[in-house]
């Protein structure tokens, strides 16, 4: 059975990692800051943007298989993937607004709220089917 969801949430994360990757070098480049942030905020949001991605989408996307291996339904496990995808995208969004110091933008606070309930949606969904298998 093809993993045409996980495939597709791959590709999409995939992507935007490039994008958020580009982006960062992109910025290293204008600040000549080879490691650290230099204290520039557009950098440090373009790493922030690149890292958080790199830290949430790989256990999403192998629970997303998972699930899809296992036969769960097919047009839930799209949908949280679509969400969590959407979460990301809105998490960058967010961490490129300019936000007053101790305030996080509306943007970056609905992409980290939709990221986690579709990490606690995915494990929930693993343990029920793993426990009821």
């Amino acid at each position: 059975m093809p993993l045409t969801i996980t495939a597709i949430t791959a590709a999409a994360l995939a992507l935007l990692l490039l994008g958020l990757a580009i982006e960062t070098v992109k910025h290293r480049f204008r600040t000549q800051a080879a490691f650290g942030d230099a204290e520039d905020s557009r950098l440090i949001a373009a790493t922030r943007s690149h890292g958080n991605l790199a830290e949430h989408a790989p256990i999403v996307l192998i629970m997303v298989g998972l699930l899809e291996y296992s036969g769960a339904n097919a047009t839930l496990v799209a949908s949280i993937a679509s969400i969590f995808v959407a979460a990301r995208v809105t998490h960058v969004i967010g961490l490129h607004q300019k936000s007053e110091p101790g305030k996080a933008p509306i943007a970056r606070q609905i992409g980290v709220i939709g990221t986690w309930l579709v990490m606690l949606a995915l494990a929930g969904l693993l343990l029920f089917g793993a426990l009821a298998g």
